[in-house]
């Protein structure tokens, strides 16, 4: 037989002699391993008499025993040893910058119309809304479109397919529906407090909100958004359309010196029609309003036509008003300057982190938003 006390010197003094865990998992395995030096011991004992056998077993399970223990108190030391090297080698600067974190933005759109919601509200104006897929009578018919108008036709406008009754609803071309709405005095239960819903007049809404159409290039794009404004009243004349105008586009380019126009126009819901005008400046690299002696096309608006205000179940006899129109998108263009409306819908977040809004940025103190 083997002479125990030898053996178990060697090994001990090769656990000892081990620099990382990499040779004391040698030192192992060449003792303890499969076919290391004790385990064949081990293996052997099968092969003495049965006196032999409890001679040798306990003093060669013992040597497995403190050879186990030994190895384990010298891993547990390398490896505390090779702990504090590593924490050495990988030692923190705190006086460096951390990484920079991805933060997201408010799209410019969303800015804009929050700010057109604010100002309007400081007028009276209440919220309204309304569904993005309508039906034939509030898209068109309500508002006076006859028959074989073009925004009838496919090739200006997203029809859906038609349903079980042979109707086809449509992608809402313009968000007017919802006056429609709101006139015909609807009492459906509003989303929230200041959603406007179906009511009598005196009417003051503006109706935020996607819009569809059969269009693409630089100033026009499939979906885009509006906010279109309605008043009804007893009295109401295009003095107060035009002032109503002029104080918005005041307070939204945040400048005094605003000046306006009116040209004749036609829409089929407004009686009469004009697009309004703000002169500005194009000379330079920007659009500066308020300055200069060039025109620039800014809203479409009107008074109410009767056909309208029947069709909603009011007597034109009695009430009148008028409506406008603002595209959001392009509103947003002109005071952040951004020269291409596609680019707000492509999805492009260098393009967000670059006219995008921080949520936790100061309140403008024209609008009183971030």
């Amino acid at each position: 037989m083997t002479d125990l006390s030898q053996l178990e010197a060697e090994l001990s003094a090769r656990i000892d002699a081990a620099a990382d865990t990499g040779a004391l998992e040698a030192v192992r395995v060449a003792a303890l391993g499969k076919s290391g030096q004790v385990s064949e011991l081990l293996k052997s004992l099968g092969g003495l008499s049965p006196e032999a056998r409890r001679e040798q077993g306990p003093l060669i399970n013992g040597l497995r025993d403190r050879i186990t223990t030994r190895i384990a108190g010298r891993k547990a030391t390398l490896e505390a040893v090779e702990l504090d090297a590593q924490l050495a080698a990988g030692r923190l600067d705190l006086s460096l910058p951390p990484r920079p974190r991805r933060k997201g933005a408010v799209h410019p759109t969303m800015q804009v119309m929050d700010e057109m919601v604010a100002i309007f509200a400081e007028m009276g104006f209440a919220v309204a809304e309304g569904p993005d897929i309508e039906d034939d009578f509030h898209n068109f018919t309500a508002l006076n479109f006859p028959p074989k108008h073009p925004a009838r036709e496919m090739h200006d406008t997203f029809f859906l397919q038609a349903g079980a009754e042979g109707e086809r609803k449509v992608l809402r071309t313009h968000t007017s529906p919802v006056q429609v709405r709101v006139m015909q005095k609807t009492n459906q239960k509003p989303a929230a407090p200041w959603i406007a819903t179906g009511q009598d007049p005196p009417i003051r809404v503006i109706v935020p909100g996607r819009t569809y159409r059969s269009d693409s290039d630089a100033t026009h794009t499939p979906m885009f958004h509006q906010v279109e404004g309605l008043v009804i009243d007893r009295a109401i004349h295009m003095g107060h359309l035009r002032w109503t105008l002029d104080a918005f586009i005041a307070r939204y380019f945040e400048t005094s010196a605003v000046e306006t126009r009116f040209r004749p126009h036609h829409f089929p819901f407004t009686e009469p029609s004009a697009e309004m005008d703000v002169r500005c400046d194009r000379s330079g690299s920007e659009i500066r309003i308020g300055q200069g002696s060039d025109w620039m096309e800014i809203v479409g608006c009107g008074m109410v036509h009767p056909n309208v205000l029947r069709n909603c179940g009011l007597d034109p006899d009695e009430w009148q008003g008028f409506a406008f129109g603002f595209g959001v998108d392009r509103l947003g263009a002109l005071k952040y300057g951004m020269p291409d409306l596609r680019d707000m819908f492509a999805a492009d977040t260098r393009w967000l982190a670059h006219y995008g809004f921080s949520p936790f940025a100061m309140p403008n103190p024209a609008t009183g938003l971030s």
